[in-house]
């Protein structure tokens, strides 16, 4: 009788050692990981995603209009902004006793039209 292999599985147990080590070479590092999971971690909460593309489309706003527009209450946003704040995903300018947030640079900007457009494709093809 032949042996059963799972479908997640090699058929073989001889890994292709040229295509490993070009891979492990291009590999990010464990602490790269890391960080890479703790950004997505930190965008993987809705309130934050909302926040992120409130801002992504109004360029910049304050606490209350930000509330406003996502619908939580300004405790949770100051809260969330705080933590954006703090990990460079979002920047603050100061305007008397008006702080108005922003996307800290393009590269935010690139990751959140890139995923806007990774799930549009998905429900397209899906």
């Amino acid at each position: 009788m032949e042996a059963v292999t799972a479908l997640d599985t090699c058929a073989t147990v001889q890994p292709d050692e040229g295509k490993v080590a070009a891979t492990r070479d291009r590999l990010v590092t464990p602490e790269e990981a890391a960080r890479l999971a703790d950004l997505f971690r930190l965008l993987g909460d809705q309130t934050r995603a909302q926040l992120l593309y409130a801002l992504l489309e109004a360029g910049e706003m304050c606490v209350c209009d930000l509330t406003e527009t996502v619908e939580v209450s300004d405790t949770a946003v100051s809260h969330a902004l705080r933590l954006l704040r703090t990990a460079g995903i979002v920047a603050g300018r100061r305007s008397g006793r008006m702080i108005y947030y922003r996307l800290a640079d393009a590269h935010v900007r690139m990751l959140l039209d890139l995923s806007r457009e990774h799930l549009r494709h998905e429900i397209v093809t899906g």
